[in-house]
């Protein structure tokens, strides 16, 4: 075997395994660790600690808001914050969900641990 030909089937190998590891890998762009810190200002507002919304509540939202560009980063973001509340003793879920719309976010799906994470766009 010549090696030109050697080099032509070990690149076809390389980049079929770089297309199937690279298939079933999705991207997001909040982990739900960045998306737990960045609400973390909000708990003392949801738990009814303080009557009103720390900025770094809203700073969070708003990050959080723009860093979810995609389908599944928004969805992978509301699993986390859904997953977060469920499990944040004294939560208030009509403060939660009241949070984006005190921060002027705009948010393509409610803030709370009843969201139907698969149903966002």
């Amino acid at each position: 075997m010549s090696s030109s030909m050697l080099l032509m089937k070990v690149t076809c190998l390389a980049i079929m395994v770089c297309m199937i590891l690279g298939l079933p890998q999705t991207l997001v762009a909040l982990s739900c660790g960045q998306v737990e810190a960045k609400l973390a200002p909000c708990v003392p507002y949801v738990t009814g600690i303080v009557g009103v919304v720390p900025q770094p509540c809203c700073d969070g939202v708003k990050a959080i808001n723009n860093q979810a560009a995609t389908k599944d980063d928004r969805q992978a973001a509301c699993r986390c914050i859904e997953k977060a509340a469920n499990m944040l003793p004294g939560l208030n879920v009509d403060a939660l969900v009241g949070v984006p719309d005190k921060c002027g976010v705009n948010l393509p799906y409610n803030l709370g641990p009843s969201t139907d994470c698969n149903k966002i766009e």
